[in-house]
């Protein structure tokens, strides 16, 4: 009924690198960082309806040096700037950071001196969601292009050399995991049934 029916003779083989990406993604523990209404929607995706338990990620850390993702939720002003950045400097290695909001992402509707437009001008970003704000079905789906993303990452410089240039196409959840549609026949419907009248 589970996975050792699945296994030839109870052995799975597997490399290293699979295993430690598989861990690391399937334990991801974010910082409490919440700048604005992004952070509503952030804390409504880990709130009982959504259930980020499911990923192993439940628990939003207080201490930076207990969180490896880092969900930038909201605008950063030019004075939250260096805290940010101080926060994300005692996160252990290895960290990501998703930049949650258009604000975050790019300024939003405050092009002003006040707000940095773009988080990535202070701390380097692995996924950008979009919108204003997300719904919690846009970040989870974030995460999971995030789990991609882990699953992908080479283990050391010398498997990096290896693996330049192949990466994984990050696709819509609701592709990835959704319904599988049948291929559809070469020709189109209407031509068929014109090609049936001729005969």
């Amino acid at each position: 009924m589970g996975l050792e029916e699945k296994l030839p003779s109870g052995i799975l083989l597997t490399t290293v690198e699979k295993v430690i990406n598989w861990t690391r993604k399937s334990s991801l523990w974010p910082a409490t960082f919440g700048l604005a209404c992004c952070a509503i929607e952030m804390m409504t995706t880990g709130a009982p309806r959504y259930d980020l338990a499911r990923f192993g990620m439940e628990v939003f850390r207080a201490s930076p040096r207990q969180a490896d993702l880092m969900i930038v939720a909201g605008r950063v002003s030019n004075k939250m700037a260096p805290v940010l950045r101080q926060i994300y400097d005692q996160m252990p290695e290895p960290r990501w950071v998703l930049s949650m909001g258009v604000c975050a992402s790019t300024g939003g509707m405050f092009n002003n001196y006040a707000i940095v437009q773009g988080v990535d001008h202070i701390v380097p970003v692995d996924m950008y969601l979009p919108g204003c704000p997300p719904r919690p079905e846009m970040l989870i789906d974030a995460i999971l292009k995030l789990h991609a993303k882990i699953m992908d990452e080479p283990l050391g410089p010398k498997r990096a050399a290896e693996k330049a240039g192949h990466r994984t196409e990050l696709l819509p959840s609701s592709v990835a995991y959704g319904p599988q549609k049948e291929p559809r026949p070469s020709g189109s419907g209407r031509s068929r049934v014109v090609e049936a009248r001729k005969q």
